[in-house]
């Protein structure tokens, strides 16, 4: 009897368009599902406190182009001073995007997604490695990304867009 062949199981819902190129996912695993729920509660908190905005998750279209760059950040957040690009989906550009790596996704998010975001200009992007428990936030200066800080394990998360925040990597990454 042959073994049975793992099965991945897509969700349309996790389709996207990246440079015009429809491209399919397979849903998240269980280390990326813990680190996406832990940091929405983190930055839900710190945002209901301030009253700064809006918090999205995946799958939620991000609509930079119609037909050639719909993208569906892990999380993304949009301020009090940027609602008017909330319609249907996300129309236009979300102040601070998060994307949460996967061991299939690297290259997708790392470059792919990263340099598109730069591209539009989105003000700040994260880049979380759930599996080496390290963070990396990426602000826009003059129109190009710089790494605004690598956090690891016990180091506290800060970020230019959400000012005041201030959390453990590990504490969304165990």
């Amino acid at each position: 009897m042959k073994p049975l062949e793992p099965t991945i199981y897509y969700n349309p819902d996790l389709t996207q368009i990246i440079n015009g190129e429809e491209i399919m996912s397979p849903s998240p695993r269980l280390l990326h599902q813990r680190a996406s729920m832990r940091l929405e509660w983190l930055l839900l908190n710190h945002l209901a406190k301030f009253d700064l905005g809006e918090l999205f998750h995946a799958p939620f279209d991000v609509i930079f182009e119609q037909d050639f760059n719909h993208l569906q950040p892990d999380i993304l957040f949009v301020s009090k001073q940027n609602q008017e690009i909330l319609q249907d989906w996300v129309r236009g550009v979300p102040d601070l995007v998060i994307e949460i790596v996967s061991p299939g996704s690297k290259k997708m998010d790392t470059v792919i997604k990263k340099d598109i975001y730069e591209r539009y200009g989105v003000l700040e992007c994260w880049i979380v490695f759930p599996e080496q428990v390290c963070i990396e936030v990426y602000t826009l200066v003059d129109r190009q990304y710089e790494l605004y800080g690598t956090f690891l394990r016990q180091d506290s998360v800060h970020s230019k867009v959400l000012e005041g925040l201030s959390f453990p990597v590990n504490a969304i990454i165990k």
